[in-house]
């Protein structure tokens, strides 16, 4: 007994065996190292982890501490437990030596080897089942010395034939123990298909969301070194630009400067040709004798030729060009930009609404980009593609793979649902309705509630002050987001699904109108 209680402590409660390689939490538990592995795996990207004894959560995936007492106790106990030979039950009546039994008698109480059970009574009260160290549980525990050989469906006990017969089970549905056995049996195995197909599930579902995993993990080292790989590419760019944009700042102040040496040399020897000419007048004029002076005045002393500065030129070669340096770095901003556009921002999805699967109760503009509910039938041919009784319609594009978004304006409308499913959802009947089943993902609103719906199930959302939605889609992840157009942008919700279908745009009106805006990239 003793034994078995300790084999109890040694057990992982993960596997329910004897610990292999015990690890243990900060919160003091410990598990096989493979089991809590395998635990802590599954716990991988849903926001932290979670002992599987006590449920205490870890932000961070614990560390694992080998508990080097605990191996050694598991080991000494191993080392310490009998063989199958000396785990068998022996005969009651060798108490000499050990000899193993063959059968036990119910009445007896014994246990008996080979050739204690020759001599033992075989009347038929005697009753002889294989070796068991347990035998007062098979005598019922009113009737002391009788056996239970009876089962009662009504109140699930096993009882003896007195209990039958005199008992407080007299009148009840018996059968005997075989017989219930066999039935729980029966009962058990089909329990077990279920089990089994369910942990099979289980699997494929882990095995999928491993994939999932993986795949998720690669898109995002794919965008990692997409993204560094432009904006190194975007840095070198810049550089060169900074490089070529700051050598012709003084370049431009050369040229001035040079410009202003030209003129300054000009200015000069115009200068000093003034000065030579203000001293022979100077020199005229202090003449006192009237003939000598009129004889050295001529006509070129009595008229000034000024020439002036020209400040129109002065204007246009002696000034920065303040206006050409900024056209060589506004060019070159808008060619880098345009050179990583492709790279760095979506493009809006071109989503038009295909007339073949909308409702006659939605009227669709000559455009193909509003939808508004009408209060009379646009009588269209009832199609199997058409929505028959939900107001809804799809897009004529469809999405299998790449990243997407696109927009829609709804207006003043105050019930609606938006989002995307696939080709295959359902076009009449109650599970045609977009959010209602497993084809959709949408967003939905209802008077003034916000809801994220799919396959009936909702998530309650906070009212956004927008009337502008986006919808993304990255299909290869497997999300859907929605987003609010305000100031800031605002995250309302992202569905995660291993899509297995095109997709495409999806909108339900039940009053108002809605129109697919032209999206455009964010700056």
């Amino acid at each position: 007994m003793a034994s078995a209680g300790l084999r109890e402590e040694l057990e992982c409660s993960i596997c329910m065996s004897i610990y292999t390689d015990p690890v243990t939490l900060r919160c003091g538990h410990n598990f096989c190292r493979g089991c809590i592995h395998r635990v802590l795996d599954t716990q991988e990207g849903s926001g932290g982890y979670v002992c599987p004894e006590c449920r205490k959560k870890f932000q961070e995936r614990p560390a694992l501490q080998i508990n080097i007492k605990l191996r050694n106790i598991v080991e000494s106990f191993l080392s310490a437990q009998p063989g199958e030979e000396e785990s068998q039950v022996f005969c009651s009546h060798c108490i000499h030596t050990s000899v193993p039994a063959v059968k036990s008698c119910l009445l007896c109480e014994v246990s008996l080897c080979e050739n204690h059970l020759r001599v033992h009574k075989k009347s038929p009260e005697h009753v002889l089942c294989d070796p068991t160290t347990s035998l007062e549980n098979r005598k019922c525990s009113i009737h002391k010395d009788k056996l239970l050989e009876y089962y009662c469906n009504q109140d699930a006990a096993c009882v003896c034939v007195s209990c039958f017969v005199i008992g407080e089970h007299v009148g009840h549905k018996m059968v005997s123990l075989a017989e219930a056995s066999e039935s729980r049996k029966s009962e058990l195995r089909n329990v077990l298909q279920d089990v089994m197909s369910h942990r099979e599930e289980m699997e494929k579902r882990v095995q999928s969301l491993e994939e999932w995993r993986c795949k998720a993990q690669e898109k995002a080292d794919d965008e990692t070194e997409r993204v560094t790989a432009l904006f190194k590419d975007l840095s070198r760019r810049l550089e060169d630009l900074e490089q070529k944009v700051l050598s012709d700042i003084p370049r431009q102040a050369e040229l001035v400067s040079s410009y202003c040496d030209d003129v300054i040399k000009e200015l000069q020897i115009q200068k000093e040709e003034l000065s030579r000419k203000m001293r022979h007048i100077e020199e005229l004029c202090s003449m006192t004798d009237p003939l000598t002076a009129l004889k050295k005045i001529n006509k070129g002393d009595l008229c000034f030729m000024h020439e002036g500065v020209n400040d129109e030129r002065d204007a246009h070669e002696g000034h920065l060009d303040v206006a050409g340096i900024s056209h060589t770095l506004h060019t070159g901003l808008y060619d880098i930009v345009s050179g990583v556009t492709g790279g760095v921002y979506l493009q809006p999805a071109h989503i038009l609404l295909d007339l073949n699967t909308a409702n006659n109760e939605l009227q669709i503009s000559d455009d193909r980009k509003s939808v508004s509910k009408s209060d009379t039938s646009q009588n269209r041919p009832q199609t199997a593609e058409r929505f028959h009784n939900r107001p809804q319609v799809l897009s004529s594009q469809s999405f299998s793979s790449g990243q997407h978004y696109w927009e829609v304006d709804v207006g003043e409308s105050v019930f609606w649902s938006v989002g995307m499913c696939y080709p295959s959802i359902a076009r009449r009947g109650n599970q045609s309705l977009i959010g209602d089943n497993k084809e959709s993902w949408v967003l939905e609103r209802s008077d003034y509630d916000y809801t994220g719906k799919h396959d009936r199930e909702e998530i309650w959302l906070p009212e956004f002050p927008s009337d502008r939605v986006r919808v993304y889609l990255d299909y290869e992840v497997g999300q859907i987001s929605f987003y609010a157009l305000c100031d800031p942008i605002r995250h309302l919700h992202t569905f995660t699904a291993p899509f297995t279908e095109p997709l495409h745009a999806a909108l339900c009106v039940w009053e108002g109108y809605i129109k697919i805006s032209g999206g455009r990239p964010e700056m």
